[in-house]
């Protein structure tokens, strides 16, 4: 499966760009993806029914992620929860060429994967699939993984309950990329480094003018 390189603004949801950024901030210390109990954003109360937290083995040759979440609103897509099972035996062998190539390169690379799908619900409602995954690390290795998780639907309502095995069309992509450009979050209204500034000294006739650079 390809990905496309990406920055961070391809992500479209508010709320997994803030998520994202939180993980940016922590990433830009050491340029590398932090530790899961470092990661604190901001009104994480509100966003936990559309996460869901992993673990991640990599002991074997493929990656095992096993589900460290129940009750989630995505639990009701796939028609129950499934708190300690593998990811792949949860989705199941008809949707895992589709689920689990995402994990794998999130896993493989140690950054943010993002990817959007269409799904049609059990009436035939087109509804979009972004999906955000954040790596962390235990001693330099990917141990947790945070999906974000968020479906919307241009036509308004639409039928979440068994969305993702509810009919027989699977999903269709339309954008796979790790986000591996501008990792770094620069907080609005404030001035990055190295950006230049002219004050103008306006005190007599004549106008002059000094160039800082920021550093």
């Amino acid at each position: 499966m390809d990905f496309a390189s990406a920055a961070p603004s391809v992500v479209k949801s508010i709320r997994q760009r803030d998520l994202l950024n939180t993980w940016l901030r922590l990433f830009a210390r050491t340029q590398t993806a932090p530790a899961v109990w470092e990661y604190q954003p901001a009104r994480l109360e509100d966003e936990l029914s559309d996460l869901i937290y992993y673990t991640v083995d990599i002991s074997t040759p493929t990656p095992r992620l096993t589900i460290q979440s129940e009750g989630t609103r995505i639990s009701r897509a796939y028609g129950h929860t499934g708190k300690g099972v593998l990811l792949d035996d949860y989705i199941g062998p008809r949707l895992a060429p589709f689920v689990m190539p995402f994990y794998y390169e999130c896993v493989a690379r140690g950054l943010p994967v993002y990817s959007v799908a269409d799904i049609d619900d059990i009436y035939g409602r087109v509804v979009a699939y972004e999906r955000l995954l954040l790596p962390f690390l235990t001693d330099g290795k990917v141990c947790h993984i945070i999906a974000s998780l968020k479906t919307f639907c241009e036509d308004g309502g639409f039928e979440i309950k068994n969305l993702m095995r509810g009919n027989d069309a699977l999903p269709r992509p339309k954008l796979r990329a790790v986000i591996d450009q501008d990792l770094f979050h620069r907080a609005p209204g404030r001035i990055a480094a190295a950006d230049v500034v002219e004050f103008a000294d306006q005190s007599g006739p004549a106008v002059t003018s000094e160039t800082i650079e920021l550093n």
